[in-house]
């Protein structure tokens, strides 16, 4: 059971209204526009028609509920508009992993901002709780939460190795061969890793969800979450893999309603990331503890 005060509630009736699902599939479907194919002018161009299918769907819900109901729901455009500009924002960079001081510096500039304007503007200028991290969430973690944690390790012990090395796409990341760059690799990494749940889960995710149920709101913010992946060097046949993962993530969320618990499984795959990466560039290092 989800404590009290740690998510923004969601409308008692979400019910699938093709207009906002289209309203919503348009806005997410900007990211593999900006991400994937990397053409700019199509994302926006997505993301505009997204907000004005919005737009159209909030003014016909005005018009067909009673006086007042309007008032006591969240705006589709509104919390659209959202997504929009985070998305926005993490388009204006490129996502190729690079370990340098000024990449460094421009991740964390631009990925926090991609999370803190949205939460600002719908805290202080729309004046709602629409977007929360709600860290400890339900309380105590369950055996059965524990056990997912040991099981997150084991998977990604057999898969990463052999999906990493075999197709080549360990690549897409800078050689770490020195401490130095060791390091960096490891906090980058991490700290991707919890943006990641922080974005793709606590807003896209959230926004969607006050306005559809809740499978379809977990399908779109994995298109954005798996589009993400995608540039930042999970290609070739990463989608099987991202693909469940941000589902499951998703899922995991909301039967949990803690983030601590979801940064915790991603963290724990990533660190199985990173030890990969290394044994990848660095050949003999670490042989013995992988099977590929």
């Amino acid at each position: 059971m989800a404590a009290r005060g740690t998510h923004a509630p969601a409308p008692a009736a979400r019910s699938l209204d093709p207009l906002v699902l289209v309203a919503g599939l348009l806005v997410c479907l900007a990211a593999p526009a900006f991400f994937v194919v990397e053409i700019g002018w199509l994302g926006a161009a997505l993301l505009a028609a997204g907000l004005a299918v919005g737009a159209i769907s909030d003014r016909r819900r005005r018009v067909s509920e009673p006086l007042g109901a309007g008032a006591r729901r969240p705006g589709l455009l509104r919390d659209l508009s959202l997504i929009a500009i985070g998305m926005g924002i993490v388009s204006v960079m490129s996502l190729e992993a690079k370990l340098d001081d000024a990449a460094m510096l421009r991740f964390t500039v631009v990925l926090g901002g991609a999370v803190a304007v949205p939460y600002l503007i719908s805290r202080f200028v729309y004046r709602d709780h629409a977007i929360r991290f709600p860290w400890r969430g339900g309380g105590r973690w369950t055996r059965l939460q524990w056990a997912w944690l040991l099981a997150v390790v084991a998977l990604g012990w057999l898969i990463l190795p052999f999906y990493f090395i075999t197709s080549g796409v360990y690549r897409n990341w800078p050689v770490v061969d020195t401490a130095d760059l060791m390091a960096r690799l490891f906090v980058g990494v991490g700290a991707v890793g919890i943006w990641d749940e922080l974005f793709f889960i606590c807003t896209v995710f959230v926004l969607l969800r006050r306005h559809l149920p809740d499978a379809a709101a977990n399908c779109l913010q994995a298109i954005v979450f798996v589009s993400f992946l995608w540039e930042l060097g999970y290609r070739e046949w990463g989608p099987l893999l991202t693909i469940p993962f941000a589902l499951l993530q998703g899922v995991i969320f909301l039967r949990t309603r803690s983030l601590a618990y979801v940064v915790t499984v991603h963290l724990l795959f990533d660190a199985v990331v990173f030890l990969v990466l290394v044994h990848a560039h660095n050949p003999g290092m670490l042989d013995l503890l992988f099977l590929v």
